[in-house]
């Protein structure tokens, strides 16, 4: 007979033994940025997540930073008066994320920022590219039917002027979560065009999942119609997750991402088994947040405890870094204890 309560006996010993830790460089946090000043705006579906102005966005970082927080990434959510059909203001010349990533850089300098590169957050429609109609007969055979699509290869010049335009404000890393294919090389062939050499975090394994519910309230961005699945990854299969991971990295991306994190912490551990010799980030998205938050506010669960053990169980798996909302708190409340 084995003996492992051994390890275990006292909390000393158990943290002996302990072979994951979380550290505060590991994280990556979230902001989503508006227009206007002195604006903090709770999110109420993220409590105790807000839209920030730039000014008031450039102070919290100052707080994170306090807090050995270092790494940020940042989503733009404009008014609808601003949006089209060809999400102009997420390229255009004085985008808003471009102005914020100069404000960043010039306050604080060292802070590793990360730059969001899709369109839904700018078109009127809500779709991560541009649309384009086309006609199939209908599965059961006879009526065509007209059916509303992102076209893929008109949206990667776009995605790449975007990249383009956070790199040229000075973004450490611009991340394409578009799914479009080909959009990391399309990016990094613009970068190299510019002669810039900022790097690029592939959203390489994006799931249409059911977790994103929360983030399209705050970055006001859900789909007008339809939805994500005819270029998102579908949740059901097991191999394609490896094989996206994979072109990312052939085009050129410097670390990649597997989203959400806790449901497919397999994917995760896969892909650090694989792809080891590239950084791989996971993101806790905003629905892992959520449920997390409104189990802890309804007294369900010990929220400090469920925290701890979700990143943990992240890092288990293999992720290097982890973008989640619950950074700072964590930071702030529990990483001491």
């Amino acid at each position: 007979m084995k003996r492992f309560r051994t390890f275990r006996k006292d909390q000393v010993t158990r943290d002996r033994y302990a072979d994951v830790t979380i550290n505060v460089r590991d994280f990556i946090y979230p902001y989503f940025v508006v227009e206007g000043e002195g604006i903090v705006e709770p999110i109420p579906t993220m409590p105790g997540i807000n839209r920030y102005s730039i000014d008031t966005l450039v102070k919290d970082v100052h707080e994170i930073k306090a807090l050995g927080i270092d790494k940020v990434l940042l989503f733009g959510v404009v008014s609808d008066d601003v949006k089209d059909e060809r999400g102009t203001a997420a390229y255009a010349e004085d985008n808003l994320i471009s102005r914020t990533v100069r404000a960043i850089k010039q306050a604080l300098p060292d802070t590793v920022v990360f730059t969001d590169v899709c369109l839904c957050e700018y078109t009127s429609h809500g779709h991560c590219g541009l649309l384009k109609e086309r006609r199939e007969p209908a599965v059961s055979g006879g009526v065509i039917q007209k059916i509303i699509d992102v076209d893929n290869d008109t949206t990667l010049p776009l995605l790449a002027e975007m990249a383009y335009q956070h790199a040229k404000a000075g973004a450490d890393f611009v991340a394409p979560s578009a799914m479009m294919d080909g959009q990391v090389e399309a990016i990094k062939h613009r970068l190299s065009e510019a002669g810039l050499s900022t790097k690029v975090l592939a959203y390489s394994a994006k799931y249409a999942s059911a977790f994103y519910g929360p983030f399209r309230d705050a970055a006001d961005s859900a789909p007008s119609f339809g939805d994500r699945k005819t270029y998102q990854m579908d949740f059901r299969t097991h191999d394609q997750g490896l094989e996206e991971i994979e072109a990312d990295i052939e085009e050129g991306a410097d670390w990649t991402m597997v989203k959400p994190a806790m449901p497919y912490l397999d994917m995760i551990a896969r892909a650090a088994e694989r792809f080891h010799q590239v950084p791989l980030v996971a993101y806790q998205v905003s629905g892992e947040y959520a449920m997390v938050k409104a189990a802890a506010q309804a007294g369900f669960l010990d929220e400090q405890r469920v925290v701890y053990e979700s990143l943990i169980a992240i890092k288990r798996a293999g992720a290097q870094y982890i973008i989640t909302y619950y950074a700072k708190e964590y930071q702030q409340r529990w990483a001491s204890i």
